[in-house]
């Protein structure tokens, strides 16, 4: 570890030694102009940690979509789970919220300054990209609830009143088709417009090995319009108004380990992946997926100046409908599809009164309202394949069958391809916040900040399912059949080893009998016949390891629905955040600061069949804590057949950061450096286990780190470029965390799954005038990350090594080729990691794209 940060702080001194050796007072190279802090400030000037990614870079490093931007910025992390929709993004190893519509994000992303609330609001290709900032550490202050881990602003470009546009095609390995299109233009002297759009289409790389469809295709449309009216120079109004559409097969998984279910599957005739091969990029499941994405929105954008302040006004509607339906056990055996539908319509307004001009103190002032409806209708659908896969398992049908014979039920009743699920949820979601900001300038050169927000979040939640499984509904204490199959294993202890009720436990549990009576037969005595009739009396205890296997396959259990007289399914949480900064100009060039300030993060909802009742915190009418056999869920005649207990939701999210930073700029190049201390409070975790999504707040989550990033030109024709992050991500506290097969484990002291402890990207971009109007460029980049334990209980590791690059020629007459590929040399890694689906032993895993390369033709005007 030492000498990883030796190697990080030589790397930043030797950039820095180098951009410092220009002369202080020469003309700067790339202005970057943002809006992190909500006012236009140039990059040096915003005392915060923002990476800024230029519209030129956003094109010559072909950087389609938010997923694409992970390769140029260290500290973000973007990972593609399981569908097309879900979408995970972290900022310096901090955020979540990509598989369950109840879960929000830690890193709040605004384009145009909408809120986008979830993943699949936020992947679609953008047409005439400005710039990309991102802003790392907790940013609740400005940017409100659900912004305690960093926040991503995406901000496209304006209608002009000057004629422009340009139009787009390409091609590309796996049949890659991408048309893009873009005008601009004023209809009169006070309105202008603008319309975008874009196709990108293409085929999986990972292809089926029955004849399916082949995953990891792309089928996307954007659509985009904008108008712009300004009728005095003080007012101007923007209206944008999207559409997006994603219907593609999505995702590609491999197996990192076959567990022992492998032979089962087999044995169905089903086919999985290869361990020993696991970057093939087959797909072995026995159905196509579906990912369809539809999302559209509207906003009115509205900016008046007065003579000593600026009102804002940014209104917005979205609407977002995704379904999903993938064969979830990730094999050609039937055994188990999720179907997965979720409908969500959000409506935000947000406005800001901004002092302008040259000020003692700047000031700011604003308010923001969020309303959120969301609607879930989800499920399993078991397959054919399903019982057959069990019995199977259990070594003879006669385990469930003996059951299913004493109760009257037909054979192959239990685990049928009968036995669907179905779930319902429902949120809706008010919040609201007011927040100031205040900039004092001290002197000319320093200046203190102090900013506040209040934030009220306010949820109402419902929950249900149809669950037609009826083995997971059957109380094996009561139910016929257990005292015939622990008999029949005693009888098989007594050399009747073709019993097929003793075959089928002996399979299923392994160990037909305790220790205590297996001595007791291997010591002899009076004879079989006296022997068999004393061990009778070993049958309760035999009976209840007959139980306790049988449970382990009541996996689909009644749910108990919520709101009801003892869980309303509200949650009201109120929160202020602050901020508090110095900030001192050293010269025209060198800026430093330093600051801490806070960050919230509402309360999530499970909204999944994985949500359980919770005891935690509850007290008996008459006194007492709650425990699973004397709580107030019986009291009210609540309780489901096997009822467990465990979380509906996961509480509010409190996070801190101290930070100070350096920002320098000089004639050949820049440096910005940050060291930070950032830990959340209550981190929300969501830990898939193998049957279901556990959501528990972890004690505390904390990072120490050091983040850079900067450029340099050694001549005016070639920019290079290096960013890094350092991170040592611990669990302060989790005591209670999810282990393997379910279990409970102390994770305190732990690192964090999932954070490497070292990254960094660099760039080198070469340009030249051929003269005549004629200018071409040559670019490659690459990104680094040191190896890491994926997810946490299953030992997978990852280690991120990149090459990407591109080259492009533009005529005078607008005409230009662009040849690109991203991870050029095939790294092979993995993105995340999971348990098996009732494949007990099974890792499955997702891998990241292979190479991929085109051409691309373009015509300005």
């Amino acid at each position: 570890m030492f000498n990883k940060k030796l190697g990080l702080l030589a790397s930043t001194a030797f950039v820095a030694s180098v951009a410092f050796s220009g002369a202080a007072n020469a003309q700067i190279k790339d202005e970057i102009i943002v809006t992190a802090t909500k006012r236009q400030q140039t990059l040096q000037e915003t005392p915060v940690t923002v990476s800024v990614t230029s519209a030129d870079t956003l094109e010559k490093a072909q950087i389609l979509d938010i997923t694409d931007l992970q390769s140029v910025v260290p500290s973000l992390r973007v990972g593609q789970l399981q569908s097309s929709k879900n979408t995970n993004f972290r900022i310096r190893g901090f955020g979540n919220g990509a598989n369950n519509a109840g879960i929000e994000p830690s890193v709040g992303v605004f384009i145009d300054g909408v809120y986008r609330s979830r993943s699949a609001a936020q992947i679609g290709d953008l047409p005439k990209l400005e710039r990309v900032e991102v802003l790392s550490g907790p940013q609740s202050t400005l940017f409100g609830k659900n912004a305690s881990a960093g926040v991503i602003s995406v901000v496209t470009a304006k209608p002009s009143f000057q004629t422009q546009g340009y139009l787009e095609g390409g091609v590309g390995n796996f049949n890659q088709r991408v048309f893009r299109a873009y005008a601009t233009g004023g209809l009169s002297d006070t309105i202008a417009v603008s319309l975008g759009g874009s196709v990108n289409k293409r085929d999986g790389y990972a292809p089926s090995a029955v004849g399916l469809e082949a995953n990891n295709s792309r089928d996307r449309l954007s659509l985009r319009g904008q108008l712009l009216f300004e009728p005095r120079d003080d007012i101007s109004m923007r209206f944008i108004l999207d559409h997006s559409k994603i219907d593609e097969i999505c995702c590609s998984v491999t197996n990192f380990v076959n567990g022992p279910t492998a032979g089962a599957i087999q044995a169905l005739g089903g086919q999985l992946a290869d361990p020993n091969d696991p970057f093939a990029y087959i797909n072995y499941q026995n159905s196509n997926s579906v990912n369809d994405v539809k999302d559209t929105g509207i906003s009115a954008h509205i900016d008046v100046d007065f003579d000593t302040f600026s009102f804002t006004s940014i209104s917005s509607f979205r609407a977002n409908d995704a379904r999903n339906n993938y064969d979830a056990d990730y094999t050609t055996a039937d055994i188990l599809v999720v179907d997965d539908n979720v409908d969500i319509k959000t409506f935000t307004q947000e406005i800001r009164l901004t002092s302008t001009g040259d000020n003692k103190v700047d000031w700011m002032l604003g308010g923001f309202y969020f309303n959120e409806a969301i609607e879930q209708n989800s499920g399993l659908d078991v397959g054919g394949d399903f019982r057959n896969y069990i019995d199977i398992l259990a070594g003879s049908p006669a385990l469930l069958g003996t059951i299913e014979l004493t109760n009257g039920f037909a054979p192959g009743t239990f685990l049928s391809a009968d036995g669907d699920t179905q779930e319902f949820f429902t949120q809706d979601n008010t919040a609201y916040s007011a927040f100031a900001t205040v900039d004092f300038h001290a002197s000319d050169k320093l200046t203190v900040t102090g900013g506040v927000n209040f934030t009220k979040d306010k949820k109402s939640v419902t929950g249900r399912t149809v669950n037609n499984e009826i083995f997971s509904s059957l109380d094996l204490n009561t139910v016929n059949g257990i005292d015939l199959l622990a008999q029949g294993a005693i009888a098989g202890a007594f050399g009747n080893a073709n019993d097929p009720i003793f075959q089928a436990f002996q399979a299923a549990f392994g160990v037909p009998l305790n220790a205590g009576t297996q001595a007791f037969i291997a010591g002899g005595g009076a004879g079989a016949a006296a022997q068999q009739g004393y061990l009778l009396g070993f049958v309760p205890a035999i009976e209840g390891q007959v139980r306790g296997g049988l449970r382990g396959l009541q996996f689909l259990p009644q749910f108990l629905a919520f709101g009801n007289s003892v869980e309303d399914g509200r949650s009201n949480d109120e929160q202020v955040t602050w901020t508090a900064r110095l900030a001192y100009e050293v010269n025209d060039n060198i800026n430093v600061y330093a600051s801490a300030a806070t960050g919230f993060k509402s309360t999530s909802w499970n909204l999944s069949r994985d949500s359980r009742p919770d005891l935690a915190g509850r007290v008996l009418p008459g006194g007492g804590p709650q425990t699973p056999t004397n709580n107030v869920f019986i009291d009210q005649g609540l309780t489901r057949t096997n009822q467990t207990y465990g979380t509906r939701f996961a509480g509010p999210e409190d996070a801190m950061v101290y930070e100070i930073g350096v920002k320098a700029r000089f004639d050949k190049g820049a440096i910005n450096v940050a060291i930070f201390d950032q830990s959340i409070d209550g981190f929300q975790s969501n830990t898939f286990i193998g049957t279901g999504f556990v959501l528990a707040n972890a004690g505390k989550q904390s990072t120490k780190g050091v983040e850079f990033d900067a450029s340099y030109y050694p001549v005016d024709a070639l920019k290079l470029t290096l960013a890094g992050i350092y991170l040592d991500a611990v669990y302060d506290s989790f005591v209670n965390a999810p282990g393997a097969n379910g279990t409970v484990v102390d994770r305190s002291g732990q690192k964090v799954a999932g954070i490497p402890e070292f990254g960094f990207s660099t760039s080198a971009t070469y340009t030249h005038d051929f003269g005549g109007g004629t200018t071409g460029y040559i670019r490659g980049d690459y990104q680094y990350e040191s190896t890491v334990d994926i997810v946490e209980i299953l030992g997978v590791e990852a280690k991120s090594s990149y090459l990407n690059g591109s080259l492009g020629v533009k005529l005078d007459n607008g005409f230009g080729i662009q040849v690109w590929g991203r991870n050029i040399l095939g790294h092979e890694t993995y993105i995340s990691a999971f348990p098996g689906v009732v494949q007990q032993g099974t890792i499955n895993a997702y891998p990241v794209a292979p190479a991929t390369y085109g051409v691309l033709l373009r015509k300005e005007f």
